[in-house]
């Protein structure tokens, strides 16, 4: 029988459990789409049918490949309620009548396999454990696997509600949900506070230095504000979200199996779990000190006392200009904006620690040499390992970028240009016509240039552990990962090169555009076969 072009196989209403059941009508391809022969297409395998579920219209979450992994496996765990709806949407072939009956005897199939359970264990007289819990505690196994997931640790009966984990709710922020959700975040909050900028007046401001110079200070002129919030970061966010995603559903079930490894449902989150003090410290650190002792001492000091030993910027614009924003309205706005600013970065960390995860979950394949062997011998596995590198060699652009944006505007608020625009077109100028660089009499503290290089150094950390990382199967792209270095180096030493000299914005240009086209073409993993050598062109 057919419907809408795919095998429907009415529900056999036999008393087969839900394992029985599944098993009949997966082998036998029920609602698969009929070959160009006019037959069947063949049996079910766990990653066609994940992908069926997952391209449901009306099915936003979708399904993970593990899930349905355990579906095929000879065990007792049953199936959730909600996945029934699924999977009877894909054996009923989408016809309403058919699915409304696929999914009543899945339903009950799920009912007849608990039952059994619990005879089971009445017969054993034995306490329950991960395949026997009391049908009250909860509606299936499925549901506690997905916990049990992201905990690294087996469920038990009566367990009480999890710790709280901050490694597992960083992660779950980038791997939860639409990839879109935390991009479009963290630029909903960059664009609030350049709304509140103008309505409190300080989008564009210019002051008159104590050596007659005047100064663009707007909100809205500083690029570590707006450019780094809007553009920068969400694009960092929305790499890591995609090479996440990427790792996690497709990497590790390759490797593993090119590895003759058994599924390891837990070791992902196994080893998120393992960096949970790396993001307790990141957090600490970003939101005790570059938040709120930051604030304290660049901004809320100043303005109560009106002076400082730093430049002037949108956030003391008070206490030169009290004509254009008043100290309390200042305080306010600088504590709100740097509170955004402590979890944004907090944030950048936490992804920076993912990818460290993801290369130290590669490494696990490197503990071995036979195993390795066997892995990068599989199809395919160059590619995903090369996949990994280029996609870390994108977000360590966008954290230098971000590390660049930093040091440029902390530089200009202590030179003599107007605005950031005029400065650099200055600099250039100056070793075009072969004239020497107008020198600043103040010096003030830069804290700026502190934290800019640990977000430069962090970034470049993990790049050379995913490089290292890759040296015992990087010589079929060893091309690709040296462009990738070279990218990667040219834009570090730009960054250091920020106001050293006269002329650094020549190589600040060189560095931004080499970055640009590294994001857009990274590097292609073609891999051409000669005699006995192989090389990537």
């Amino acid at each position: 029988m057919f419907q809408n072009g795919k095998l429907f196989l009415p529900p056999p209403n036999d008393g087969s459990d839900w394992k029985e059941l599944f098993k009949k009508l997966a082998a036998a391809g029920a609602g698969r789409a009929l070959g160009e022969d006019g037959f069947p297409a063949g049996p079910w395998t766990p990653e066609l049918l994940a992908e069926a579920i997952s391209h449901i219209d009306s099915n936003r979450v979708g399904v993970d490949l593990r899930t349905v992994q355990l579906w095929f496996q000879d065990n007792d765990r049953g199936i959730s309620a909600a996945n029934i709806r699924w999977l009877a949407r894909v054996f009923g072939c989408d016809d309403p009548e058919a699915t409304a009956a696929c999914q009543l005897e899945l339903s009950a199939a799920q009912a007849r396999l608990q039952a059994k359970r619990r005879q089971a264990k009445k017969a054993d007289g034995r306490a329950p454990d991960r395949a026997d819990e009391p049908p009250g505690l909860a509606a299936n196994d499925e549901e506690l696997l997905s916990v049990d997931a992201h905990l690294g640790v087996g469920a038990e009966p009566g367990r009480q509600k999890p710790r709280f984990s901050l490694a597992r709710l960083s992660e779950a922020l980038f791997s939860g949900g639409s990839p879109l959700n935390l991009p479009a975040s963290v630029f909903a909050g960059a664009s609030a506070l350049g709304f509140l900028s103008y309505i409190v007046g300080i989008h564009s401001a210019v002051y008159l230095r104590a050596d007659n110079v005047a100064k663009e200070v707007g909100f809205l002129w500083a690029p570590n504000w707006t450019f780094l919030f809007m553009v920068l970061l969400p694009l960092f966010f929305a790499l890591v979200t995609e090479l996440l995603a990427f790792w996690t559903k497709e990497g590790r079930v390759v490797l593993l199996a090119a590895a003759d490894k058994t599924a390891d449902d837990e070791g992902w989150a196994r080893s998120v779990e393992a960096s949970s003090s790396s993001y307790w410290a990141v957090f600490l650190i970003c939101v005790l000190f570059a938040g709120v002792f930051q604030w304290i001492g660049v901004c809320l000091i100043p303005l109560l006392e009106g002076s400082a030993d730093y430049a002037t910027s949108w956030g003391t614009l008070a206490t030169v200009r009290p004509d254009v924003i008043s100290v309390p309205v200042s305080i306010g706005f600088t504590a709100l904006a740097y509170l955004y600013m402590s979890l944004c970065f907090y944030l950048f960390f936490a992804g920076l620690i993912l990818l460290h995860t993801m290369v130290h979950d590669l490494r696990k394949f490197d503990a071995e040499e036979k195993a390795l062997q066997r892995a990068v011998s599989h199809d395919g596995v160059y590619e995903l390992c090369f996949r990994l590198i280029r996609g870390i060699f994108r977000c360590t652009i966008v954290g230098l970028l971000v590390a660049l944006c930093m040091k440029a505007q902390s530089s200009y608020l202590t030179s003599n240009a107007k605005n950031i625009i005029d400065w650099l077109i200055g600099d250039m100028s100056s070793v075009l016509a072969g004239r020497d660089g107008a020198s600043n009499g103040f010096h003030y503290r830069m804290p700026t240039h502190y934290s800019s290089l640990l977000v430069a150094v962090s970034a470049l950390l993990v790049f050379v552990y995913g490089s290292i990382s890759l040296r015992g199967i990087g010589r079929r792209f060893r091309i690709s990962l040296w462009k990738m270095v070279t990218v990667v180096a040219l834009l570090f030493a730009s960054y250091l090169l920020i106001d050293a000299f006269v002329g650094f914005s020549v190589i600040l240009i060189i560095g931004v555009l080499a970055a640009v086209y590294g994001l857009i073409d990274p590097g292609q993993e073609r891999v051409i076969e000669m005699g006995s050598e192989q090389r990537v062109p």
